[in-house]
This record gives C-alpha cells, sequence and structure tokens, in this order.
C-alpha cells in the first residue's frame, strides 16, 4: 500500500501544512483536517512515509475524543465526507479526515509524564530537573516519577520543540489562569489513560496534548489524543527501568535513528522498508488495544 505523504483537496482552500496534518478550510468557522502518512523524527519530516498511519491516528484520536467528556474538543464530524460529499472523489481521504472548529491555537505544547524519558532524561542527567522541576537524585531512565509532572514545551512550526518552564508557559500564555487550567486539564487526561492502558498491559510513559480557545475563551482539547505520533506506549510485561522499553510508538524510528551517523537536521537519511513495517506494525498493534477500551 502507498503512503499518503501530500494532498490536494482541490475545492477548499489550503491553510496549513504540519509535520503530519494538512488543513483546509471549509468556511469561517471550520476546518477539514486530514492525518497524513508523514513521519517526523527529531522534529524532521522524513521523505518515506508509514502507510496507512494518518487512518490509524485518525481512529485512535476520535476513539479518546469520545472518552474524554468533561472537555470541549474540536470535532464537528469523524465522517466528514457526509458534510462535504465532493471528498468522496478523493480515495481514502474520509477515513484519515476529521471536520474540526476552527479555535485559536495555544502556542505550547502540554506534555505529560510519568516516567523518565526521553528529552526529560537527557535534561535530566544535565541538571537534575526537568523543565525547572526538581526531581529526586540518582533516577535512571525509564524510572517511574513521584508523580506525574507537567513539563510545557515550545510550538514550534519549524525545527525542534524546547522544554520549558513553568514561568516561561505563563509568559508565553500571558495568563496564570490558563495555564493551571491547561496543567489540570493535561494531567487529569494522562492519568485517566494511564490507568485504562495499565489494565491492558501498557505503560502510557508521557504523551502530549495541544488546546484552543474559542471566542468567548472557552478551553478545547484539540489536534490529535493519546496517539502513537503524541505519546509513547510501553509493553509492561518487558518493561525495564534504565532500559528503552519495547514500545508501540515511533520510539522505533528513533532508537534506529540514533544508531546512524545522523546530526538530526534535514536532510533526514533514507528509511528502510523494514522500518517503516515495523512502525506501522506498532500503531496498528496500540490501535487494536485502544479501540477495546
Amino acid at each position: 500500500m502507498k503512503a499518503v505523504t501530500t494532498t490536494d483537496v482541490k475545492e477548499l482552500k489550503p491553510l496549513y501544512k504540519g509535520k503530519v496534518r494538512d488543513i483546509y478550510q471549509v468556511d469561517e468557522n471550520t476546518l477539514l483536517m486530514i492525518a497524513t502518512d508523514r513521519i517526523s523524527a527529531f522534529d524532521v519530516v522524513f521523505n518515506e512515509g508509514i502507510p496507512e498511519k494518518g487512518v490509524v491516528l485518525t481512529r485512535v484520536s476520535n476513539k479518546w475524543f469520545g472518552m474524554i467528556d468533561w472537555i470541549s474538543n474540536h470535532l464537528i464530524s469523524t465522517n466528514p465526507s457526509e458534510e462535504l460529499p465532493f471528498l468522496r472523489g478523493y480515495p481514502g481521504l474520509n477515513e484519515r479526515s476529521v471536520l474540526v472548529k476552527r479555535l485559536k491555537r495555544l502556542d505550547v505544547e502540554c506534555v505529560a509524564r510519568g516516567y523518565l524519558f526521553g528529552s526529560a532524561w537527557k535534561e535530566y542527567q544535565k541538571t537534575g530537573k526537568v523543565c525547572g522541576i526538581e526531581l529526586p537524585p540518582n533516577m535512571k531512565q525509564a524510572e517511574p516519577l513521584p508523580e506525574p509532572i507537567f513539563t510545557p514545551a515550545t510550538k514550534a512550526e519549524s525545527g525542534h520543540d524546547e522544554n520549558i518552564t513553568a514561568e516561561q508557559c505563563i509568559e508565553i500564555l500571558g495568563d496564570e489562569d490558563l495555564f493551571n487550567k491547561i496543567k489540570t486539564e493535561t494531567l487529569k487526561i494522562y492519568q485517566m489513560a494511564h490507568d485504562l492502558l495499565r489494565e491492558k498491559g501498557i505503560i502510557l510513559s508521557d504523551t502530549k496534548f495541544e488546546f484552543g480557545l474559542d471566542e468567548k475563551g472557552e478551553l478545547y482539547l484539540i489536534d490529535e489524543v493519546l496517539t502513537p505520533d503524541s505519546s509513547r506506549f510501553w509493553d509492561a510485561s518487558q518493561y525495564q527501568v534504565g532500559t528503552s522499553p519495547p514500545n508501540y510508538d515511533k520510539q522505533f524510528i528513533r532508537d534506529y535513528l540514533e544508531t546512524l551517523d545522523w546530526d538530526k537536521t534535514p536532510p533526514p537519511p533514507p528509511l528502510p522498508e523494514e522500518v517503516i513495517n515495523k512502525t506501522i506494525e506498532r500503531y496498528k498493534a496500540i490501535e487494536r488495544i485502544i479501540l477495546q477500551l
């Protein structure tokens, strides 16, 4: 199956092309959001796509959006070809697309972490802290944190997202109450998902969310939720502190790239077919578990 790495919906105005998603304007208040099969790692988009990845991301996000019922979300329709019949002329697009409310996106990544891994592990090794939060000494990679923490990051249009402190996040948002609200919601969603997945033999190490505001200032959960692109899912049966645990997310690609002589800047190295195939296998495995929740 061929990966969908570009879209061209001629009936709509293209607004934005992200690392994975293409956004089109439907009307003043409505957007069409399409999850392509593009893959990024270390904030670099690769030339190869991962076939069906966008379909998996869409189904997984839609499932979680339906379960997180205490906060508004941006979804208008999960079957956009009903509202936009011309989409039927683009085979395979409907199942990777949603219609969403047009909102003012907050310019921060909202990250919840329950385990010391990834950029947090690297930062801890240098400073003993993560995003300004002091952690116990002598912690190991992948070790559970004393309690889940909120570690915001910049929302980079290009290049690398960077971890920031609570103070820096408040400065970007310009509103301490809003900061407290997104922190509370981020940790609440993380804890709910962590506990549900733990019962299914999956550890949710960390995940990131995005939020937006409507014209009245109401907070909405937007973009994608608890997908293998935005989260780290570990196999609890093989989890060991001090390792990079077996995973169901794109950490598999990151681990492969760490074996190469590549400086994590464009242009990216080619992805072997074996890496592509094993990545979608992992994505589909975690999708099956999530859709059964």
